[in-house]
C-alpha cells in the first residue's frame, strides 16, 4: 500500500499531533490527568461560576462517557468537585471551594496562555486562522458524512 498523504496533510497531523502532545505536557506539570484537565477547562469555559451542565462538558470534550465518568469519580472524591441533579434526566457539575482553586491552578492557567497567544496575534490572522480552521471541519463533514463500513 502506497501513502497517499500530501505533505500539507503530512503537516497537519503533525502539528495537531504536537498540540495535542503540548497539552498532555501542561497537564502532567500541572499534576492532572488529561481528562481532569478537559473537565476542569469545560467548567471554566461554562462561565457560570463553577456549576455546568455535565451535558456541555461530554459534549465540549469529547471524551467517552466512561472516561469522563472514572475522572468525575475522582475528582469526587478529592473533593473538587459534586454532582447534582438539575432535572430528571441531567445533573450538574460543581465546583467545590478546592476545586475551585484547582482550577484557577490548573485548567485558567491554561486558559490565561491561551488568551495571551490568540492575543498577541493580528486580529486579521485571528481571524483567517478560524475561518480557514472552520472551512476545513465544515468540507471533512460534507466529504465524509456517508462513510459506512464496506462489508
Amino acid at each position: 500500500m502506497q501513502s497517499s498523504v500530501s505533505k500539507a496533510l503530512q503537516r497537519f497531523n503533525y502539528l495537531s499531533a504536537e498540540i495535542s502532545e503540548a497539552y498532555h505536557e501542561a497537564a502532567a506539570r500541572l499534576g492532572l490527568s488529561d481528562s481532569a484537565m478537559q473537565i476542569l477547562y469545560a467548567v471554566c469555559d461554562c462561565g457560570q461560576d463553577g456549576v455546568c451542565p455535565l451535558q456541555t462538558v461530554c459534549r465540549q470534550t469529547s471524551l467517552p462517557k466512561q472516561t469522563v465518568n472514572s475522572a468525575l469519580r475522582k475528582l469526587e472524591a478529592e473533593d473538587a468537585l459534586r454532582l447534582e441533579q438539575s432535572g430528571k434526566k441531567s445533573k450538574n457539575i460543581c465546583l467545590t471551594d478546592a476545586g475551585k482553586r484547582l482550577a484557577e491552578a490548573t485548567a485558567l492557567r491554561v486558559i490565561q496562555a491561551e488568551n495571551e497567544i490568540w492575543a498577541s496575534w493580528q486580529a486579521e490572522e485571528v481571524d483567517v486562522y478560524l475561518t480557514l480552521t472552520e472551512k476545513y471541519l465544515q468540507e471533512f463533514r460534507k466529504k465524509t458524512k456517508d462513510f459506512r463500513v464496506k462489508e
